[in-house]
């Protein structure tokens, strides 16, 4: 009886020891689980338009949330969130998802450009941050917020080589008389601006 006991013993401590050194044995050779194939939290809330789950993954790879529109589209019955509403939707330069440009962020272009046309957003240099005070359906949840104070950075000269912007310009000069909306984005010589000004009142 005590020998079957004594072999009991010796069995089952061969077991646990076996079993401890395998776990040991994947310590550091990837039969753990690092952070780069764990699921983060932020998965779920992520959609097919920029949210503040993107920003705060941006933020953490060390991006400075500056980014330059590319285009505005008035889309109507777009999805988001699961639902069909029209709405401004942003478009960038970057390799990033489109912004949905909620009342906020909207006037904050207007202001930034003078201009309520989203035409005219147009190649403006933007700063996102996270508010974490935005509201929806009377609960705090957080959201993304277009900086009012535009970036200081050199911005692009435009002459009679770029037509396409030369034209829009002329446009613009039609509509406003001036074109401080353009110069929100771009730098135009004196010379330049008397020849774009010329050219709107001659069409």
């Amino acid at each position: 009886m005590i020998a079957c006991f004594l072999i009991l013993r010796k069995t089952l401590a061969r077991h646990k020891k076996a079993a401890r050194a395998k776990l040991n044995s994947g310590k550091g050779k990837g039969n753990y689980m690092t952070n780069q194939n764990k699921t983060h939290y932020r998965k779920v809330f992520k959609s097919d338009h920029l949210g503040q789950a993107d920003l705060e993954d941006f933020l953490e790879s060390g991006s400075n949330l500056i980014f330059t529109i590319h285009h505005v589209n008035q889309e109507i019955g777009a999805k988001v969130a699961g639902k069909k509403i029209n709405a401004n939707i942003a478009h960038f330069a970057e390799s990033i998802k489109p912004l949905v440009l909620n009342a906020t962020n909207s006037k904050t272009l207007k202001q930034m450009t003078g201009s309520s046309f989203v035409e005219d957003w147009t190649g403006v240099l933007v700063q996102l941050y996270i508010d974490p005070n935005v509201k929806m359906k009377g609960d705090t949840v957080g959201g993304v917020r277009i900086n009012p104070k535009q970036p200081a950075v050199n911005k692009p000269v435009l002459t009679r080589a770029d037509a396409k912007k030369w034209g829009r310009a002329i446009e613009v000069f039609k509509r406003d008389g001036n074109l401080s909306a353009v110069l929100k984005s771009m730098d135009i010589s004196n010379e330049d601006m008397q020849a774009i000004a010329n050219e709107a009142q001659n069409v």
